[in-house]
């Protein structure tokens, strides 16, 4: 995915990790992941994130020690930090904070406030990078305006269309069942049948693909729909 910010997460929680990962990923964050504080330290100098969601309590290396050398390098001292640690006492608190961490989230955690945490520090340190188009091959859809376009022509589609598309973008490979669409797409308190779902991809599909355009959307015979990984490749 061009263009979307960049997130180094340091855990050595592998579930926490994966849940991370899946939910950051689908907001349309590009998501890399290592559990030690010294393979960090490392990923580090090869390349830097656009944030950093750190650890306190991590094999090799700290959490802390990451944070002081992060800030002590002229490459990554404005480099947005959230660290995550399960000390709650307000010393340990004021001692991260201190040493240059941007936030700080005491486990456990809701994952949709840590997303709404990460939104709002990229959108204070690089409003330019926030996620909010997600391109795929020759597909562009953006997420503030509404609008989606497709190499040079603007796709005109209705409100469950772009709820639709913009479902499956987050997730390219990733196959959803009819019920899961429903439930993301259309809302778990919205009844209406599955059926409903083949209708608004059919329709999406009229949209999107013209001219014996690639179609992106892939379906797979008795489980649902995806955005195919593989498309504009």
């Amino acid at each position: 995915m061009s263009g979307a910010p960049r997130i180094l997460v340091v855990e050595d929680e592998e579930a926490l990790a994966i849940l991370l990962r899946y939910n950051l990923e689908a907001e349309g964050y590009q998501v890399d992941h290592v559990a030690r504080g010294d393979e960090a330290d490392l990923r580090l100098r090869e390349q830097v994130p656009d944030l950093l969601v750190l650890d306190w309590m991590l094999p090799a290396l700290s959490g802390i020690e990451i944070c002081r050398r992060v800030r002590s390098r002229a490459e990554t001292m404005r480099l947005p930090i959230i660290m995550l640690t399960a000390r709650g006492e307000e010393a340990e608190r004021i001692r991260g904070l201190s040493l240059g961490a941007d936030d700080y989230v005491v486990k456990p955690f809701s994952v949709p406030e840590l997303v709404a945490r990460v939104h709002a520090l990229l959108r204070r340190a690089k409003p330019e990078h926030v996620a909010h188009q997600l391109s795929i091959g020759d597909i562009a859809l953006d997420r503030m305006t509404k609008r989606v376009r497709r190499a040079e022509r603007e796709l005109h589609l209705g409100p469950t269309e772009f709820r639709l598309l913009e479902f499956l973008m987050k997730s390219p490979g990733r196959v959803f069942t009819r019920e899961h669409l429903l439930d993301n797409v259309w809302g778990q308190d919205v009844y209406v049948d599955e059926r409903t779902v083949d209708v608004h991809v059919g329709r999406l599909r009229k949209v999107l693909n013209r001219r014996g355009q690639q179609d992106p959307i892939r379906t797979v015979r008795g489980a649902g729909y995806s955005f195919d990984e593989t498309f504009g490749r």
